[in-house]
């Protein structure tokens, strides 16, 4: 039985290495476009005296004697460089050469104070003064794209370019974001020139593109944008609308004008999504390579429609997948070592049914659980002094606010979890028989240390598999926002800082789903572990669902409840499921529910602290 269990486990042990492969290879043959774009990841210390980290691409074509067209592309706030994925694809297998950033504060790249946030376009303004020197670059032909707070570096960006001797950038392209209508008194002005500008406007946009009275109150919807003078004002070069000889202009139509003796371009494109579907829309990439084909040219056209990125994000996925069965084989395996084989259940207790009243009493604190979790989250996402500690506006221990405001929240819904747990024990749980010594909750100090040291071996294995993808294949693992990638250093005390909000979650969360509610549901434990997976995730499914059921149906958000908000939730929902799962299977081998809590806890932690904006004082 041991021998089978072991070979059982070897295999998909194998599995997960072979899918983080594939995932890698894949990946790698996606954006070098089969090998025609060399790829090179890049840190230096840039004008502004910071270090700014970015992903290079260099097509073939492009050489000291063909110079072509370049362009900086940015993500949005508490994302990073990887997020632009579908646009250097795309762009880089067209013939640009493409630089996408890091902004301070982001991913790989210096922190970011929040008194430096202009300051040479977020970093965006370094790079295309770093673009500008590569001798295969055609320096007539520089653009930018970002997306939310990337379209708001690509402003500041403009700015400095104009304060500059030489400008540079020729071609802007907004994506979810407010161009800059008017200047400091309020007056319409065109601050691009004779630059060509596009601007992507979401109909669903959960923060821009809407007007507003005297009094603040939204006027128009997302969805009612082109109709607003600011739109209009945008497409007429910088004109006032309300004086006269101005033309009411369309959506998706490029306009020509004069512009002090250059002729130049504008265009409003309004696709029907949200704001978060930008980077990952198959429509927003179709119209930055329009619009860049028409102010650029693309040296290797290819048709707007024929899209390949999907494929690279696909494989991107199966790494993520590969990812964590890695994370539950690899413990596995580690259990028939010498260092951990006193881990190891000898026998597998087999789940049994619940009586009827535990049944009850099962479903009424799910039902519980989930409410708690549901109202905490609103509460702290409404309260004054929590929102400031998240968006870093006030000084805090916590430079990356938006990770501190999850990890309150997890630790909150922790210490609720113990609570339900502690009552449950008393109102029925000691009387059916309930044993927390030989459940595994009270496993001993030296079996739980022994449980954290395997899983902190597994977490380091895992992310040292994440270090060879991205050295040798410069690729990570993620789909759309969930993303495990790469860090620098300074990522681990950070990691630390969150690390133990998070253990208070999962260790209660793995005690919850292992030691008071492992039994069988219809004769089968795994529809008992799929309920549990359900109800982890169910309070941020049902908030994510109505506010964007309320925003489809009437063109705004839930009252109250900040898109931002909703937008957190989007990994956390897949998260919170796979955290049943994976405590679940490892609790079945060694009657531990801390090994699984640590292994989560920990990895979550790296996850988030990677992948959001770090704020110094």
């Amino acid at each position: 039985m041991k021998h089978m269990t072991q070979r059982r486990n070897a295999i998909w042990l194998a599995v997960a290495l072979a899918l983080c492969l594939l995932s890698a290879i894949g990946s790698s043959l996606i954006q070098t476009a089969g090998g025609h774009v060399t790829v090179k990841d890049m840190l230096w210390e840039t004008s502004s005296g910071e270090s700014l980290s970015a992903l290079l691409f260099k097509p073939d074509s492009a050489t000291d004697e063909n110079k072509a067209p370049a362009i900086v592309v940015s993500h949005g706030w508490w994302n990073n460089r990887e997020m632009q994925d579908a646009n250097y694809v795309e762009l880089a297998r067209r013939g640009y050469v493409v630089v996408s950033i890091d902004m301070y504060g982001h991913g790989n790249s210096d922190p970011l104070a929040n008194a430096d946030i202009p300051v040479n376009g977020t970093g965006m303004y370094d790079a295309v003064k770093l673009v500008a020197d590569l001798p295969y670059v055609d320096t007539g032909r520089i653009g930018i794209e970002g997306h939310s707070n990337g379209a708001r570096a690509a402003n500041y960006s403009v700015l400095a370019d104009n304060a500059a001797d030489t400008q540079l950038i020729s071609s802007v392209l907004l994506v979810d974001n407010e161009a800059f209508y008017k200047d400091a008194d309020g007056a319409y002005t065109n601050i691009y020139g004779s630059r060509d500008v596009g601007l992507v406007a979401d109909q669903y946009d959960e923060f821009f593109f809407r007007s507003y009275d005297a009094e603040g109150d939204a006027i128009t919807k997302p969805r009612d944008f082109v109709t607003t003078p600011n739109a209009q004002s945008f497409l007429n070069f910088g004109a006032d609308p309300s004086k006269g000889g101005t033309q009411e202009r369309a959506a998706g139509q490029f306009y020509t004008d004069d512009v002090d003796g250059t002729e130049a371009d504008r265009i409003l494109y309004t696709p029907a999504q949200t704001h978060p579907w930008g980077p990952f829309s198959k429509q927003t990439t179709t119209d930055v390579i329009d619009y860049f084909d028409h102010t650029l040219s693309a040296p290797n056209p290819i048709a707007s429609g024929s899209q390949v990125w999907q494929w690279k994000e696909a494989f991107n996925a199966v790494g993520l997948v590969g990812f964590g069965i890695f994370l539950v084989a690899f413990a596995r395996a580690l259990l028939f070592t010498r260092a951990f084989a006193g881990l190891r259940r000898t026998e597998e207790e087999p789940a049994r049914p619940l009586a009827r009243k535990g049944l009850v009493w099962f479903w009424a604190t799910m039902v519980v659980s989930a409410v708690v979790s549901g109202v905490t989250y609103v509460a702290l996402s409404q309260n004054d002094d929590i929102g400031a500690l998240a968006f870093n506006s006030v000084p805090s221990m916590f430079p990356q606010g938006a990770v501190f405001f999850i990890a309150l929240w997890a630790a909150i819904n922790g210490g609720a979890a113990l609570l339900i747990m502690l009552i449950s024990y008393f109102a029925i749980g000691r009387k059916a028989g309930v044993d927390l010594r030989a459940g595994g909750m009270l496993p001993g100090w030296k079996k739980f240390f022994q449980a954290v040291l395997l899983g902190l071996v597994v977490v380091v294995a895992a992310f040292g598999i994440v270090a060879v993808v991205n050295y040798f294949f410069t690729s990570d693992f993620r789909i759309w926002v969930l993303a495990i990638k790469w860090f620098t250093p300074d990522k681990v005390p950070l990691a630390l800082l969150v690390l133990p909000f998070f253990l208070l979650y999962f260790f209660a969360n793995s005690i919850a789903v292992n030691v008071f509610n492992r039994f069988t549901l219809g004769g089968r434990e795994w529809i008992n572990t799929a309920v549990l997976a359900l109800f982890n995730a169910l309070a941020p499914i049902v908030l994510v669902v109505v506010q964007y059921w309320t925003f489809f149906a009437s063109g705004e958000l839930v009252p109250g409840f900040g898109g931002i908000f909703s937008i957190w939730l989007f990994p956390v929902i897949v998260i919170l499921a796979v955290a049943a799962v994976v405590s679940r299977k490892l609790y079945r081998v060694t009657n531990n529910p801390y090994l699984g809590g640590f292994i989560m806890a920990a990895t979550v932690s790296l996850v988030s602290v990677t992948n959001t904006l770090t704020v110094v004082s």
